[in-house]
Formats: structure tokens, sequence, C-alpha cells
């Protein structure tokens, strides 16, 4: 039987504009910190574990996503990634929580960042019809 959240979230992820997807991999990997630092403190190796990986599997994802030929900005995000996914390596080698929210502490301020970005991407496309007098392209 289909798990109808799933169903949901693989739904909502196959039909995400790239930004939203961005937005979608951030909130998912300060969710599986959130889950490790918890684990963590009560000596849950095992769900430490598999929190710190799936999150350094977001990581990894975001950093794929990265056009290096865009500039400096993507170098500089590239070096930030590759920074936390040391961080959540030490985390999980050492089972200790402050490298893990030193990196959550990074991700949400990124999220921040981005969910501005969205706002901003959200309201330019809602104005571009406007402008060439079409209705619905967007």
């Amino acid at each position: 039987m289909i798990n109808p959240y799933d169903q949901y979230r693989r739904i909502a992820t196959e039909t995400a504009d790239p930004v939203e997807l961005v937005l979608m991999l951030y909130r998912g990997a300060i969710r599986n910190l959130e889950v490790a630092e918890a684990a963590l403190e009560r000596r849950d190796s095992s769900q430490a574990h598999e929190s710190l990986v799936k999150t350094q599997n977001i990581v990894a994802e975001l950093m794929g996503t990265l056009n290096l030929d865009a500039g400096e900005l993507a170098h500089n995000l590239h070096r930030l990634y590759d920074y936390m996914q040391r961080r959540l390596l030490l985390a999980n080698l050492r089972k200790d929580a402050a490298p893990a929210a030193e990196v959550r502490g990074m991700l949400t301020d990124l999220l921040a960042t981005w969910e501005e970005l969205a706002q901003r991407y959200r309201a330019a496309r809602a104005v571009q019809p406007a402008l060439v007098g079409v209705r619905g392209a967007a």
C-alpha cells in the first residue's frame, strides 16, 4: 500500500520549480539535523548515524546542483558545502552534536536567504504576464 504522505512528497518534488527544490533540500537537511542532534543527546548512535548520513546526502545533492561556471558565488557555496560535509562526518565519527548544530545554523541562515530569493522570484514571475499582456503565462 502506498503511503499518502510519501506519494504527496513525490508529486511535490516532481512538480516543484528549481528554487522550491532547493528550499525543500534545505528544509530536509535541517529537519534531519534536528533529529540527529536529539538522537546524539539520547546517545542513540543508530538514529544519529542515519540522520547524519541523510543530511550528508542532501548536502551532496546541493553541491551537485551548483553550476560552477556561473561564477564566484557558486564556488563559495561549493566550499561551504564541502566544509559542511567535513563537519557532518566529524559529528558522525565522534558522535558529537556540536558540529551538527554548527551545520544546522549555517543551513538555517542559507534557507532564510533562499526563502527571500524565492519570494522575489515569485513576485517577478507574477508581474511578468501583466507586462506582456498574457493571462496565465508564468
